[in-house]
């Protein structure tokens, strides 16, 4: 059976996790392809309601393989927290393995992503969670980085750490910031190694065995494309690619492997951190979707920026991901508003109309939004489960979208526990 990547279709908090969940039971594998733990990913099933932070979202499954791929950079102290807290409310880890190849965090990548945007100045800031993904990934690039599996290796790793410091230290020192004591390190790494090593694995032979039993692999992705390194509203992005095309690198699979490529997306939208955002509310509406939709962070806890839905957005998340269906989540927080809109188009400065593609982030400021409203529903979706059962209006909200997207929705998120999800088989 095919890979399916899972992605987010909009600033990131879509709502993958509880996607991912509804859709891992029976599957084989889930696997984390990119990221790491500046974002939180919200589940509600039986066992309670959970923020997963680097682990995937598969892991309620006691038969499904979670897997955090070598896309990913690894905090080894929030994972074994993250582990603990899992266990203690009754959910076993026995099935999470960690690739070798995925880049450790370091405390001292947390301390200069603090220290890094602290020098960004005004609206170049880019409200990153201090989480240090962004140093991680930079020191990934450098060829400076360490990796989970070198913890296997003693004599290797002092090697790899002692080079890793001198090259903090250094940056450090231009920050006037104080030197990372390397002893400090190593026993971090020593504290890792006891607690995570029989997780660290070669995960290349695992996703051939799945693979070749033709069992079904979730990929599931953190953020979405509007943060994407190279397709979002850069510099105001993540430092990882979240768009499928980078699945396949992410998790170590052939990229003919993924033949199913599922978009996430709010029936409204909402955004963590700076840059531009079309259609952003500032208004009694916004602050409505806010409260009734709990949109803050999973991570940090800030309030999101609430907007209606950006159409040119999704359609621009379609093409670059090449999606096949879309899932929409949080269709319930619009029960009640009397009237829904949805950004249709950009008008840019020169008069011109963009209704397919996403400008860059200094254009893109300057965009007007073109608005279209439709009639809203003053009707509780909570209980819907099929199609049918949604108000009218609802109904032909989403069937407008569907059709302007060109793609299907399947999947339509009514709550935030597991079985409110309305599924739409389509005609």
């Amino acid at each position: 059976m095919p890979a399916t990547a899972i992605v987010g279709a909009q600033f990131g908090d879509e709502g993958k996790g509880r996607i991912v969940d509804y859709l891992a039971r029976g599957a084989a594998m889930v696997v984390r392809f990119q990221g790491g733990s500046n974002a939180g990913h919200t589940v509600v099933n039986e066992f309670g309601t959970f923020k997963l932070h680097g682990i995937p979202s598969g892991i309620f499954f006691p038969d499904t393989r979670n897997v955090i791929g070598s896309g990913c950079v690894v905090n080894p102290e929030t994972l074994q927290e993250e582990i603990e807290d899992l266990e203690a409310r009754g959910v076993s880890t026995d099935n999470l393995w960690i690739s070798s190849r995925a880049h450790m965090l370091m405390p001292y990548h947390r301390e200069a992503d603090g220290l890094e945007e602290e020098m960004r100045s005004g609206d170049q800031k880019i409200g990153t969670t201090r989480q240090g993904i962004g140093p991680a990934y930079s020191d990934k690039t450098a060829r400076e980085g360490l990796r989970m599996g070198d913890l296997l290796n003693s004599s290797w790793l002092e090697v790899r750490l002692e080079s890793a410091v001198a090259r903090a230290n250094r940056y450090r020192q231009s920050m006037g910031a104080a030197p990372v004591d390397p002893d400090r390190m190593m026993d971090m790494c020593d504290r890792a190694r006891t607690a995570l090593a029989d997780r660290i694995v070669d995960t290349v032979p695992m996703m051939k065995e799945v693979l070749n039993a033709d069992s079904h692999i979730l990929l599931e992705g953190q953020l979405g494309v509007m943060r994407d390194l190279d397709w979002g509203i850069y510099p105001f992005v993540t430092s990882s690619n979240p768009t499928s095309a980078f699945a396949a690198a992410g998790a170590g699979l052939p990229i003919q492997a993924i033949r199913r490529v599922v978009g996430v997306a709010k029936a409204y939208n909402t955004a963590v951190g700076t840059g531009p955002m079309p259609a952003e509310l500032h208004d009694e509406n916004g602050a409505r979707l806010r409260e009734i939709g709990h949109e803050y962070g999973a991570t940090t806890g800030r309030p999101r920026r609430c907007g209606w839905l950006d159409l040119v957005g999704l359609r621009y998340a379609a093409w670059v991901n090449g999606m096949t269906e879309l899932c929409m989540t949080k269709l319930d927080v619009l029960d009640g508003f009397k009237t829904v809109r949805v950004c249709t188009g950009y008008r840019m400065p020169d008069g011109r109309v963009e209704r397919d593609s996403v400008p860059a982030a200094a254009d893109l400021a300057e965009i007007t939004p073109i608005m279209e409203s439709f009639p809203g529903w003053e009707e509780d979706t909570t209980g819907c489960r099929s199609f049918d059962e949604l108000p009218r209006n609802a109904r032909e909200y989403v069937t407008w979208i569907a059709d302007r997207v060109g793609i299907p929705i399947p999947y339509i998120g009514v709550g935030p526990a597991r079985e409110q999800m309305v599924v739409n088989p389509g005609d």
